[in-house]
């Protein structure tokens, strides 16, 4: 079983936006209080977190948050990475470096955005991060049960360190999904049955092989009309109907759009809005 949880599905500047006062962003609805987009998936027994945008720290402890097996990140934008510093709690209650999968120029972006978590030698307290290169092919999350017995190199990824070979605990197989984001190139994520895909305005001919069979689908849009880097509103419901899964959700969400319940109205009934704190399985 797969288990994915919305632990944002705002876009950048989040609802409510600092300083607007529009009915979107003054809304009640607990569903309408939008963080920066991020979920959390359970999968072959791991905890992956896709994307650590600013409100990384807020969504943990929303959420309880004790252990993360390896973050993903769709792309670089700031929304998406601006929270990578807050992992050195995780680096200084388990005592080891975390696992990040990403392309190779998000890497060299966090190269200068974090020169410090890259130094070769560190300042104490730094974060800790391995960070495996990936790209357009299925690429496998390992964990291990006595990884004491290896070490990293970044060049080669993990080596024994003694002549006792590390115990592979879990593996996780996932399906990057290429997109656009506007000139940008994006990942997107399948686990199992389930398909994220966040901050794109085009999805390749070739990639929709790779959406078949779905239980969820979840793919971004930020307002009616186009938009040059993500999916507008009619565009979504296009790419969730030819994609044909059992249910879409919609994340990444604005408040150029309507609100929670105006959307699920509009919505054909298995296209949703998602929310923060929304748990699918399939």
């Amino acid at each position: 079983m797969t288990k994915l949880k919305f632990l944002g599905t705002g876009t950048s500047q989040g609802i409510p936006m600092i300083g607007c006062t529009c009915q979107i962003c003054r809304s009640n609805d607990p569903r309408d209080k939008r963080l920066r987009s991020s979920v959390l998936v359970e999968f072959c027994g791991m905890s992956i977190l896709v994307d650590a945008g600013p409100d990384f720290r807020q969504q943990m402890l929303r959420e309880n948050i004790s252990h993360i097996d390896a973050i993903l990140l769709t792309h670089n934008h700031k929304d998406h990475t601006g929270g990578l510093d807050d992992i050195r709690a995780f680096n200084y209650l388990e005592h080891e470096a975390s696992e990040i999968y990403c392309e190779s120029y998000v890497k060299e972006s966090l190269k200068m955005e974090y020169p410090y978590a890259f130094a070769e030698v560190k300042y104490p307290g730094a974060p800790e991060w391995n960070v495996h290169l990936i790209g357009n092919e299925p690429f496998d999350i390992v964990t291990y049960k006595n990884k004491e017995k290896i070490e990293w190199k970044s060049n080669v990824g993990y080596e024994h360190i003694s002549s006792g070979k590390p115990l592979v605990d879990k593996t996780a197989r996932i399906v990057p999904v290429r997109g656009m984001h506007g000139k940008l190139p994006v990942l997107g994520f399948r686990f199992g049955n389930i398909a994220y895909c966040t901050d794109m305005n085009s999805i390749p001919e070739s990639e929709f092989e790779k959406l078949q069979g779905l239980e969820h689908f979840i793919i971004n849009t930020v307002k009616f009309g186009t938009h040059n880097s993500h999916f507008g509103f009619d565009e979504a419901v296009a790419i969730c109907k030819r994609v044909g899964a059992k249910n879409s959700w919609l994340t990444h969400l604005s408040h150029r759009l309507p609100n929670h319940e105006e959307l699920c109205r509009i919505l054909p009934p298995c296209i949703r809005p998602a929310y923060d704190g929304l748990v699918i399985e399939d």
